[in-house]
């Protein structure tokens, strides 16, 4: 049986990957040509499988990053990938174009650094790639204003004497501050003021940290010194756009944003003009763009960019490759892109890894993008009665060890280990967790039932299964609602829900949280989060959504919540990562519960979400690469 067939016949490739690669073979038949090689066939549908698997493109060397091939015996008979490469060059449907090139548009696939590519994602790769590297090679305007240097004291007084802002002292800093004369590694006041002074010298910069550590303050108050800068100049204040892939994460983001401009706001002598020129709102990144109905393209692009000189995009790491490809293209010449994001949460979910290509990149002194990332160590989001630091820490760096001693000793407050429990609605604790939710439908108002709602949030590392967001949800409406349950299609009164779809018509988007209550003449209404308010939707005019007492890992990241239940699935699997471990419990602000095993535990720190991507190699200006 031929390599093809099998993986087909395994239910490895899905009707979209076997379609693809059989429209090749059917077009050879009809031209009369040779039959397609078994090779080329198996690896156009493993490309395509690579991209559904959040690949840029799939590596001949490791087919077994797309295939579980113990599950099927071990029964595939893998080629070299020697033997894989030639038979792919030699494809008239695969073009090998130089990593400088654009592929050419008669062939449907790319052969490039050893990775196969679906045209258009290596194109994404080809041309972000270009892109940042244009952006970074730009001055910007006003660099080396000794004129904000008071209000630089103002914005950093713990600073001491501060940084200067001449362009060779800032240099000297990053010298002097970084592991790798690359970035600034701030682990206090003083290094985020360093970090603020070389912003002012960079038109791309990578902000990078954990949850907590100042990075929207950092910017907040970059934002107010580039305004200061434009005024000294005699120059109106930088139009700014704040966004975000989801619209819980912009609201966070403008929130935060407008509690550090609340606290510059009391500090004497900052100019309130200063404050008043910043944006107090955030869009998500496709309402910025300006979606195109039944289009995937924008209205804003190269050809008609965006009229902004300062982007800032907040959770860059949940920004997936076509649509940073997009964004970055859209910058207008001469503005600045400014990227926040923790480069140890998980990738986004479609296709790419973005933001790690970026780290990637910054990480060497030779490399175009040198000495345009911060990072941000000290973290400040956690209540003082909360020790999840250490654990965070054990679990990024995948130490299983150091992760199982801090557990199981109790002695990190506000953490517990629920160790082996299958079912986080089991006993006390369950009941506990159901009294808070069943509360929801006694609350005064829906505002208030929202802001109840996200105090606390049960994350499943799965979508399916016993102890998956969807399964859970079914047992959590069936306990709450009772004999409700068929009223009104089940849209009983406290019930959460979770869109999953983005829909501009309403102003709802993909990650919205709202609840339903009956509205003054006792109808049922959704209600969702507004501008400062609520505003209330007839359940049937809702685009998709599903019940959010419990929520994949994937939907939380952006949100933040006082306690979080995390709860893991009997047995471990390929989608467990310590990605996903460390982006679920730094959900928490003041209380976490984690429910697992030993076993499932061990299984998912020892595993990363590796991503076929070649996308830092690129911005490095070595083609592409093949790096996971």
């Amino acid at each position: 049986m031929s390599l093809f067939e099998a993986l087909w016949r395994s239910g490895a490739l899905r009707t979209l990957d076997h379609a693809l690669a059989q429209s090749l073979r059917r077009l050879d038949a009809l031209d009369g040509g040779a039959a397609t090689p078994d090779l080329v066939l198996a690896g156009t549908a493993l490309a395509s499988l690579a991209v559904g698997h959040g690949h840029a493109g799939f590596d001949p060397a490791r087919p077994q990053l797309l295939v579980d091939d113990e599950s099927n015996g071990g029964r595939f008979d893998w080629p070299p990938a020697a033997e894989w490469h030639a038979a792919l060059a030699g494809s008239r449907w695969i073009s090998t174009p130089d990593s400088t090139a654009s592929a050419p548009t008669d062939a449907p696939l790319v052969l490039e650094s050893g990775l196969l590519y679906l045209r258009r994602y290596r194109e994404y790769e080809h041309r972000l790639a270009q892109r940042l590297r244009r952006i970074a090679a730009q001055p910007p305007p006003g660099a080396g204003s000794d004129a904000l240097a008071p209000l630089f004291a103002l914005l950093f007084p713990d600073a001491g004497p501060g940084p200067s802002i001449d362009p060779a002292a800032i240099d000297a800093t990053v010298e002097a501050t970084s592991m790798d004369s690359t970035s600034i590694n701030a682990t206090s006041i003083d290094h985020q003021a360093r970090a603020a002074a070389l912003a002012l010298r960079r038109s791309l910069l990578l902000v990078t940290g954990g949850p907590g550590t100042g990075k929207t303050t950092t910017i907040t108050r970059l934002l107010v010194l580039l305004v200061a800068q434009a005024r000294h100049a005699g120059q109106p204040a930088p139009r700014i756009a704040l966004a975000a892939p989801t619209g819980r994460a912009a609201e966070r983001m403008a929130e935060s944003l407008r509690q550090a401009l609340a606290v510059m706001g009391a500090i004497p002598g900052i100019d309130p003009a200063l404050l008043e020129a910043l944006p107090t709102g955030a869009s998500t990144l496709h309402r910025l763009l300006g979606t195109i109905p039944d289009s995937p393209r924008f209205r804003h692009d190269a050809d008609h960019p965006l009229p902004f000189e300062v982007v800032v995009v907040d959770e860059a790491s949940m920004v997936d490759l076509p649509l940073m490809c997009k964004l970055a293209e859209a910058v207008a010449d001469g503005a600045r892109l400014i990227l926040l994001g923790d480069p140890d949460q998980l990738p986004s979910v479609e296709a790419g890894d973005v933001l790690a290509a970026i780290v990637q990149a910054s990480n060497s002194a030779t490399t175009p993008l040198a000495g345009h990332r911060v990072h941000l160590r000290r973290g400040y989001r956690q209540a003082g009665t909360f020790e999840l630091a250490p654990l965070a820490a054990a679990v990024r760096e995948g130490d299983a060890t150091t992760t199982l001693a801090l557990l199981r000793g109790g002695d990190l407050a506000g953490v517990h280990f629920h160790e082996s429990r299958l079912d986080p609605l089991d006993g006390a604790e369950g009941d506990a967790l159901l009294t808070h939710w069943r509360a929801l439908a006694d609350a005064p108002d829906p505002l208030t039932a929202l802001t109840q709602a996200g105090r606390v949030r049960l994350l499943a590392a799965l979508r399916d299964g016993p102890q998956g967001a969807r399964g859970l949800n079914a047992r959590i409406e069936e306990a709450l609602a009772g004999r409700q349950r068929g009223h009104v299609a089940g849209y009983f009164p406290g019930r959460l829900l979770l869109i999953t779809e983005n829909s501009y018509r309403h102003q709802l988007f993909n990650g919205d949280v709202g609840v339903c209550l009956p509205d003054a003449n006792g109808t049922p209404v959704a209600w969702f989060p507004g501008s400062g308010d609520v505003r209330s939707f007839h359940p049937a005019a809702l685009p998709a959504h599903e019940s959010a007492f419990a929520m994949t890992v994937h939907k939380a990241q952006g949100s933040e919540f006082d306690t979080v239940w995390l709860q893991l699935p009997r047995n471990d699997g390929r989608g467990l990562s310590r990605e996903l471990l460390y982006t679920a419990l730094t959900r928490a602000r003041r209380q976490l519960h984690l429910c697992a095993s030993e076993a499932v535990l061990r299984g998912a720190l020892g595993r990363h979400a590796a991503r076929v991507s070649g996308l830092g190699e690129r911005l490095r200006g070595h083609g592409s690469g093949g790096a996971a």
